[in-house]
């Protein structure tokens, strides 16, 4: 077998297995910030960046790779048996349209991230690049695992990274929110245990093709059970993507963690409204317990349907609430970080509206929404940092301060920011909440979506507004400050503006590029509702006749293969 024909072979697992490599060779190259031996230290420093970037830089390669290849076949998905064991036995890597793009994302974001930290946060706690590469396999073995247990595993590898990083740099209140942290995070996994307990129990199977193939077979007092399982699973998935009323720990969480931590965490939320999209939307969202509902729009031939039986009545009143409380807190809110945190909220409510719709058109909105929501909530953690290192004494808390001492640079970023935000024209915001509205124009609690997403939107930017106005006009000169201009702080170094300004560079491209974006937003939300076809990639032996459908299967399930 050729070299080319080997990486094509293993591409799928590619970007779970390079972070994993990294991490354990910077760990085994030893920690910088623990060597007190000077130039030595330095030194290992130096090189622990170079192999992160490297590493994180050809993760980047990949991941557009894979997303070039599953847009441009027909629809194709590439399955990679570990072990070269079957489906739903062994363990099963699939990537389509929505996960190669969620790949693509994390790489998109973690760069520049990664970028930021080696301008000197890295170097402020002990191994933090092995960290951040252990957190990168988390995400991306959670955006291609095709069950539900290594979902959980997959959770868990990001989780245990993202409880030290979260602690990065110590202090008081980093200690006490990351306390309360990972006792809700540990929480929520026991829940996801005894959700995944639940489903395995009554249908013989976590592989996510086959229970797209038997929860719709379940009937009786089994299915009552197993809405009970999908409940708890929604409640687990909430939770990681801080979907009212489970979002209140975030605020503070994030707004405490240091800027390259709640940057990257930016698409941690991001994971969670994936597990509902698979899961709540695809594997639970088709007839179930005997009962369906067609409120799917048909589009291309193929329709997206939904049971109406678990996550459709609450899904779209409680991200709506998640929206209203975030915006509400972002009013609110003391510091930049404290604001951008509330923003994180308030971006998660308007991505699963999108997804609460389960129609085709909602979908695409939603992945459209999801990824320039998560590239300007990372950028606007960076620059809220770079702002309050402008202000003096301070620092990020929205009182008149010192003027910063680069206004015009970090004020049209800001700018850029905010607008895009508040969703004004023509930047991705306002391009994400058109298709929303557009979407749910015609749905049930469309009226209701349209009021909270345009008053959302003009609080949002009311709320922006006040805090540029407080940072850059309500500005009053320090004892001590220097130059023409009165500012106290030092001039930000040009590596973290550059990776600050690529990811607004990069939300903005998004309206450059916004027509094949959406094409390849609706193609991924087309291809996540053909279950059939997922099915027969994965299943091909289970798949059969009915996997060769355009409809959610409805055949017996095979004597040999059921669980009952």
């Amino acid at each position: 077998m050729s070299l080319a024909s080997l990486f094509d072979t293993h591409l799928a697992i590619l970007p779970v297995l390079l972070p994993a490599a990294t991490a354990m060779l910077l760990l085994l190259q030893g920690d910088a910030a623990g060597d007190t031996s000077g130039s030595h230290g330095h030194h290992k420093q130096k090189w622990a960046r170079r192999i992160a970037i490297a590493s994180v830089t050809l993760g980047l390669l990949l991941a557009a790779r894979l997303a070039i290849e599953a847009h441009a076949g027909p629809g194709a998905l590439r399955v990679y048996r570990v072990g070269d064991w079957p489906a739903p036995f062994g363990i099963v890597l699939v990537v389509d349209r929505l996960s190669a793009l969620m790949l693509l994302l994390t790489a998109c974001v973690a760069l520049p991230v990664l970028v930021y930290a080696s301008g000197g946060w890295d170097a402020h706690g002990r191994h933090f690049h092995a960290l951040f590469q252990f957190q990168l396999m988390g995400l991306n073995g959670a955006f291609v695992t095709g069950d539900l247990f290594n979902l959980f595993v997959f959770f868990e590898v990001l989780l245990i990274a993202s409880y030290v990083l979260m602690l990065h740099g110590r202090g008081g209140p980093r200690l006490r929110v990351g306390l309360h942290y990972v006792v809700l995070n540990l929480a929520a996994s026991a829940l996801f245990l005894i959700g995944l307990a639940l489903v395995y129990g009554l249908t013989g199977t976590l592989n996510l093709a086959d229970l797209a193939l038997r929860v719709p077979q379940v009937r009786g007092p089994d299915a009552v059970l197993l809405r009970t399982a999908a409940l708890l699973l929604l409640v687990v998935f909430g939770f990681k993507a801080a979907l009212a009323p489970l979002s209140i720990w975030l605020p503070a969480t994030y707004a405490a963690a240091s800027a390259p931590v709640a940057a990257l965490f930016a698409i941690m939320t991001k994971v969670g409204v994936y597990a509902i999209l698979r899961v709540h939307g695809v594997v639970f969202g088709g007839e179930f317990g005997g009962v369906a509902s067609e409120v799917g729009a048909v589009v291309g031939g193929v329709g997206l349907d939904s049971a109406a039986l678990v996550a459709q009545p609450l899904l779209l009143p409680l991200a709506l609430a998640t929206g209203v409380i975030g915006v509400i807190g972002a009013l609110a809110a003391g510091t930049l970080a404290g604001l951008v945190a509330w923003l994180t909220v308030a971006s998660v409510g308007t991505v699963l509206a999108a997804v609460g719709l389960y129609s085709t058109a909602g979908w695409a909105a939603a992945i459209y929404y999801l990824a320039h929501s998560t590239l300007i909530v990372a950028a606007l953690f960076l620059l809220a940092e770079l702002l309050g290192a402008q202000r003096g004494a301070a620092g990020g808390r929205l009182v008149p301060a010192a003027p910063v001492a680069q206004p015009a640079l970090l004020g049209i970023l800001l700018l850029l920011a905010a607008a895009s935000v508040a969703g004004l024209p023509p930047l991705p915001g306002f391009i994400g909440k058109l298709m929303l509205l557009q979407a749910s124009a015609s749905a049930p609690g469309g009226a209701a979506l349209w009021a909270v997403l345009l008053g959302g939107g003009l609080l949002t930017l009311i709320g922006l507004a006040r805090a540029g106005s407080i940072v850059f006009w309500q500005a009053h000169a320090e004892p001590g400050a220097t130059g023409a201009t009165g500012a106290t702080g030092v001039l930000a170094p040009p590596r973290l503006l550059a990776a600050t300004g690529l990811l607004i560079a990069a939300s903005v491209a998004m309206s450059v590029w916004a027509a094949p974006l959406l094409r390849y937003a609706q193609a991924a939300a087309l291809q996540l509702g053909d279950r059939a076809a997922y099915a027969s990639a994965v299943l091909p032996e289970l798949g059969g006749a009915a996997a060769r459908s355009t409809r959610p299967y409805t055949g017996q399930i095979p004597p040999a293969v059921s669980p009952r």
